[in-house]
């Protein structure tokens, strides 16, 4: 998860939530992330909360990937017992990280049997595992469908191996159409792979070669990351110290064009700024939690949470996660409880990302005064209903979201 997060208010011991939270809950979808902490490697861009086992003290450091299945389901149960079984099915779950597939395959079949068993799915209920294309197999994968997951989703980031050393990765990208067709084996009718454009020294040609590679491999959907240089990173130093060039604005600009191009002729239709699909039912409906403002329980360390508009986060180090799990206490550091304002506002932040846009009716007088001109500009599309980013509008949708929100 990302590496910041506001102060926040004490998150009660025994995790419990507000009635006013509790109370909403069955009005939307609820889904479960489940945070996988673990890395092989640690990438020098990325900021999310990973670790070595090296970094954690080897196999006999209080929480390692021999233990973590035991660990993270004491807080699935914690999970059912604050929300008491008012949540409904779960409709999506979502295994990311780090890299969860260095789990072996039983244990996270485990963890989402223990959240059927705590929390009850969905008939129709979506299960995602993220994956690196180096970290399963053909049996690793075999097991995790056999076992009810029914979505994965490769970091592939790039096809130019010059461009996935500067990233730190350590596939070669010949995997990536061998993870992919031991997918479609496997029986996963719904594969992704995540791309990403910007890396210093790649070429609009490198960037060309990656979305082609990825085409090639057929995938239901596509993502396309513009790289952000986040604080503390190995790649901020290195771009502070001169060593590498900062992405360039209109570098990024042509970049994501050509994605939309490439994505849209091979038959991927955009849905949010940064994804693309084959078909409706191929969109990733745990990430449309997220930009709804739907609810959702984030399992393991440092994981984010949001249900009836009270958003926490738990401790971010594994054996501070553990350490709490094993007192009987909520692994929560801090909560806030979001007002209606907020909420309003963080719908325009996230549902202007989206294809079917922003519903007007969300917007104050001042957002629906600025469509107008927006539309004029050739930025967004309007209805009269919602609001919609053009290609134009995407390229500039913070500017436009400023707009709308001023």
């Amino acid at each position: 998860m990302p590496s910041t997060a506001p102060p926040g208010d004490p998150v009660p011991t025994d995790g419990s939530l507000p009635e006013s939270a509790l109370a909403e809950l069955g009005e939307r979808p609820f889904g479960v992330y489940l945070h996988v902490p673990f890395c092989s490697v640690r990438c020098g861009y990325c900021d999310f909360n990973t670790y070595t086992a090296l970094e954690l003290g080897g196999p006999s450091a209080p929480v390692s990937q021999a233990t973590y299945a035991e660990v993270a389901a004491q807080e699935i149960r914690l999970a059912a017992r604050v929300l008491g079984g008012d949540a409904g099915p779960v409709q999506t779950v979502f295994v990311g990280g780090g890299t969860p597939t260095l789990l072996p395959a039983d244990d996270l079949v485990t963890l989402l049997l223990t959240i059927e068993d705590e929390l009850g799915l969905a008939g129709d209920v979506e299960v995602t595992t993220e994956a690196n294309p180096d970290s399963v197999t053909a049996d690793s994968l075999r097991r995790l469908r056999a076992g009810g997951f029914t979505r994965v989703s490769f970091g592939m980031q790039s096809a130019v191996p010059h461009v996935l050393r500067t990233l730190d990765r350590t596939h070669d990208p010949e995997r990536v159409p061998q993870a992919v067709a031991w997918a479609r084996a496997a029986g996963f009718d719904e594969i992704s792979l995540d791309l990403i454009y910007g890396t210093p020294g790649e070429s609009l040609d490198d960037w060309a070669t990656s979305l082609d590679a990825a085409l090639a491999s057929e995938p239901d959907h596509v993502s396309a990351y513009a790289l952000i240089v986040e604080d503390g990173t190995a790649l901020a130093r290195a771009v502070k110290r001169g060593e590498v060039a900062a992405p360039d604005d209109d570098d990024m600009a042509d970049k994501y064009l050509l994605a939309d191009e490439r994505l849209t002729t091979a038959g991927l239709e955009w849905y949010e700024l940064s994804n693309w699909t084959r078909r409706p039912s191929s969109r990733c409906r745990h990430n449309e939690l997220y930009w709804t403002g739907a609810d959702w329980w984030g399992i393991g360390p440092g994981a984010h949470s949001h249900v009836g508009g009270v958003r926490w986060w738990n401790v971010r180090h594994p054996a501070a996660y553990a350490a709490r799990l094993a007192a009987g206490e909520s692994p929560g550091q801090a909560r806030e409880v979001l007002d209606e304002e907020t909420r309003r506002v963080e719908r325009v932040l996230l549902e202007s990302r989206l294809a079917e846009g922003v519903a007007l009716d969300v917007l104050d007088d001042q957002g629906r005064a600025a469509v107008p001109g927006l539309s004029a500009e050739g930025l967004v599309s309007s209805d009269g209903d919602s609001v919609r980013l053009t290609l134009r509008g995407r390229l500039l949708a913070d500017a436009v979201v400023r707009r709308l929100l001023p």
